[in-house]
């Protein structure tokens, strides 16, 4: 059975989903194109915050009423389970509501987002129970305790790059912690998540639990954040917005917070690294998704000694791109999520070469439908240059070149960001003192990107983020706790 299909025959839910049912309101937001050949396709509703109320207090109702966040842990272990269970058995369902509005193609969505994020699902569930409270010890006669509980009612923001991806990096912790969630999407990506929130009522996970609202930042997203009965806040998406959200909690009232923001990334390569290995990762780690990643490696800083070598190896990976459509399984390499995105990679792209930097590789927009832009290497660029400063999220690499491990760590450091960083060599001292002096919240050494290991978690340095994703801190930043201390 092939996995590609006629996008014109798929019906899109174009609403939002609260207490368990969908709720249509008028498309009064932006219009909607397809990345893939950017055609038009309908208007975004917004949900104003009216609509972000009735959901918020949906939420609250369901929590009480299910007792949620009070049932014996296994029982939420049980109903997320079926859910990821159900993910798998929709994966093609899935894969087609996602794949006809965002950059994600179909193969990959399948092999990839929705199989892992339904692992992602029951590592949280299994969290559920085996995570406890502590008995400390404390002075004299005396009984000290710590306890953990939901927060309640979480409202969470997910970006639209990976859309079912980052629906689970929120609502399973959050589901599994007990809390209930209301989850907008991005105006540009949210068909699948209101499908995940469809499966989990399915699954036998309380109606009401899970609220999906459809809007922009501005509207939806403020009424979200600034809510008195909302308890929490996790958001996804660029520093720009993280600062936004900030300030609209500040103004509305103190909540903790937990936020992934934007990165600039450096792949550092010494000389005695295996070249064919990291040429291979790097190139992944800037291809992957058309570059359009929170993590991605965008910039290359190499030995003088393996410069050349390492560049002509990364061109070939290049030159081995297949564009295509996101709903034909052959395609490998993205589109550009908008013309507006388009325009600005190839406006920074434009920048930097007129400021003294040399286009290897690529430098232009495709000449074909859709939003789709060159693989592109830059070189000859210094710290300054917009390409090295500006998150691009576009498949643009910059490369630099050092001569000694201090001149690494320096070029390697960011001023604003420290997302992630990926290191190639084969001494392991050097690959453990480069570990701790880089400034960033994941390192990979001799591969980068993630693995199915979802105990590890995810988060930033710097301007980078608050707090982390996936492992057991997202579990612990869905529950607060309280110390507890008896006099015998």
């Amino acid at each position: 059975m092939t996995l590609s299909f006629d996008p014109e025959t798929i019906a899109l839910p174009f609403h939002h989903f609260i207490d368990g049912e969908p709720i249509a309101t008028s498309g009064n937001g932006p219009d909607m194109r397809r990345p893939s050949d950017g055609r038009a396709y309908g208007e975004c509703p917004v949900a104003d915050a009216d609509l972000v109320d009735w959901a918020v207090q949906s939420a609250k109702k369901a929590l009480k009423t299910s007792g949620w966040g009070d049932a014996r842990p296994r029982e939420r272990v049980k109903a997320m389970q079926r859910w990821a269970d159900l993910m798998e058995e929709e994966s093609v369902t899935l894969a087609r509501l996602e794949a006809v509005s965002s950059t994600r193609p179909i193969a990959q969505l399948i092999e990839g987002d929705i199989a892992v994020t339904a692992e992602q699902i029951r590592f949280f569930a299994e969290l559920a129970d085996k995570e406890g409270s502590d008995v400390v010890p404390t002075s004299g006669p005396t009984f000290g305790m710590t306890l953990t509980e939901p927060y309640g009612v979480i409202g969470a923001i997910t970006p639209w790059n990976f859309p079912i991806s980052m629906a689970g990096w929120k609502l399973g912790p959050a589901i599994a912690a007990g809390n209930a969630v209301v989850l907008k999407p991005s105006e540009m990506t949210p068909f699948s998540t209101l499908y995940m929130a469809e499966l989990a009522v399915r699954a036998g996970i309380p109606r009401g639990l899970i609220n999906i609202v459809l809007g922009d930042g501005q509207i939806t997203g403020n009424a979200i954040t600034g809510h008195p009965d909302v308890s929490k806040v996790s958001f996804t998406g660029s520093t720009v917005a993280g600062g936004a959200i900030m300030q609209n909690i500040a103004r509305t009232g103190v909540k903790p917070m937990t936020l992934e923001l934007g990165g600039k990334s450096p792949q550092v390569v010494f000389a005695d690294a295996d070249l064919e290995l990291a040429a291979s990762a790097i190139a992944q780690g800037i291809l992957a998704n058309a570059g359009q990643a929170c993590v991605a490696g965008s910039r290359l800083i190499a030995s003088e000694e393996i410069a050349d070598a390492l560049v002509a190896a990364i061109a070939r990976h290049m030159a081995n791109i297949r564009p295509g459509v996101t709903w034909d399984e052959e395609t490998q390499y993205s589109p550009i999520i908008s013309r507006r995105q388009i325009d600005r990679i190839d406006a920074i792209v434009r920048k930097s070469v007129g400021e003294g930097a040399e286009c290897v590789v690529g430098g232009r927009i495709m000449e074909r439908s859709g939003y789709f832009y060159e693989p592109t290497l830059l070189v000859g660029v210094d710290s300054s240059s917009p390409a090295v400063t500006e998150e691009i999220f576009g498949p643009v690499l910059t490369m630099q070149t050092f001569r000694d491990e201090e001149e690494a760590l320096a070029l390697a450091d960011h001023p604003t960001y420290g997302l992630a960083a990926g290191l190639f060599t084969r001494d392991l001292s050097r690959a453990l003192r480069m570990t701790k002096a880089l400034q960033a919240g994941t390192i990979w050494v001799n591969r980068y990107g993630r693995s199915r290991d979802h105990i590890l978690p995810t988060g930033g340095y710097k301007r980078s983020g608050i707090g982390k994703d996936l492992g057991r801190e997202a579990y612990h930043a869905n529950r607060k706790s309280k110390s507890v201390l008896i006099d015998l």
